[in-house]
């Protein structure tokens, strides 16, 4: 068994953008629920996540978007950041620690005291462009946490796969110009958040899925297109834009994954991982808005991921 851990913090569910949206509060609560009464979480480090710094943050977004969200971040009620995300009083702390979790992540893991790590926290990042608040996110966690890998720990090749339903767009606009990530993406498509998806980045790799289809095309993908690149790329550390919901009971989405393709897709690249960076993965929460269906497979992915 690797060493795993769990990292999360009571805080994030503090942010809360009405009872009706579906970036709920009850979203971590459920998967630490399923986990705890699974006896998941006693295999594993449990940590409470750290705030990420101002700087670890404006290496990936521009200091007046930082200062703009500062400066509208309310005491009180909410006030709307983009069509569909809004922010509230405790939003800007769960940003925080959201992109925190993500960085204390790969500090545990490039100082040796586990191998992998699932990263329960809200809001989502990967929609977050350098600039710009968009479907629910504000800070992009996985990018944040992948320009501290590079930056203080001094790697030089890491690779991002995003399996959530929408593309994310935030962090192809990060890492677009940045060979040294390799970005691999399934997406619903057409489908928010409608952008690049016709790039010509050696270094990306997409792979739209069509409404109503299943893993099938992943699973083609990852044969003939994301592994052979992975093992050419050489990644020291692979970190996961783990959303959950292309599943076909999910509400956000038209897609057909069942429970057992989030087990398959985390299986694949664990023991990828095992063979070309010594087991590293960092795995961030994005989307799943069903909440049973979104324990089910979150206990599916991090079932793999305690694996050896």
């Amino acid at each position: 068994m690797v060493k795993t851990a769990f990292i999360y913090h009571e805080h994030c569910e503090l942010h809360d953008m009405g009872d009706d949206h579906p970036e709920s509060p009850a979203r971590t609560k459920a998967i630490r629920d399923r986990l705890e009464t699974n006896g998941l979480l006693k295999k594993m480090s449990v940590l409470r996540a750290e705030q990420a710094t101002r700087e670890q943050v404006l290496r990936v977004h521009h200091e007046t978007y930082v200062e703009q969200l500062d400066r509208i971040s309310p005491s009180h009620g909410l006030i709307q950041a983009d069509p569909d995300t809004m922010m509230g009083p405790y939003t800007w702390e769960a940003s925080y620690l959201a992109a925190g979790a993500a960085v204390q992540a790969v500090d545990g893991i490039m100082t040796g005291q586990f191998d992998r790590a699932f990263c329960a926290v809200r809001p989502p990042g990967h929609h977050a462009e350098p600039d710009v608040t968009m479907g629910f996110c504000f800070f992009n966690n996985v990018a944040v946490a992948v320009e501290h890998a590079l930056k203080t720990h001094g790697l030089t090749r890491v690779a991002i796969i995003d399996f959530d339903v929408h593309q994310c767009n935030g962090t192809i606009e990060a890492f677009q110009e940045r060979p040294e990530v390799m970005i691999c993406t399934s997406f619903q498509h057409p489908f928010y958040p409608n952008k690049h998806w016709a790039l010509e980045h050696p270094h990306i790799l997409l792979t739209p899925m069509v409404a109503f289809s299943d893993c099938r095309d992943v699973k083609e993908a990852w044969e003939n297109e994301w592994k052979p690149a992975l093992i050419k790329h050489q990644p020291e550390l692979i970190f996961l834009s783990s959303g959950f919901d292309a599943h076909s009971k999910d509400p956000m989405s038209q897609t057909n994954w069942q429970t057992e393709d989030y087990y398959w897709i985390t299986d694949v690249i664990a023991g990828l991982a095992n063979e070309i960076c010594n087991a590293r993965i960092v795995s961030v929460l994005e989307g799943g808005y069903n909440l049973e269906i979104l324990a089910d497979c979150a206990e599916a992915h991090v079932q793999r991921l305690i694996e050896a």
